[in-house]
């Protein structure tokens, strides 16, 4: 069965609010940093970094 990176990638962060219920502005600073991240001239660092 293979299912795409973006669905799964939904699944796992829906179930980890519902079962660690970190406050909502955490997920929301989480998100736009990670998003702001890959954006910027870091990005290859961090993607070095995590592989």
């Amino acid at each position: 069965m293979h299912v795409p990176l973006w669905l799964a990638l939904l699944i796992v962060g829906w179930l980890g609010v519902k079962l660690a219920r970190p406050p909502w502005w955490l997920v929301a600073v989480l998100l736009v940093g990670g998003y702001l991240a890959a954006q910027s001239v870091l990005a290859p660092a961090l993607a070095a970094v995590l592989k």
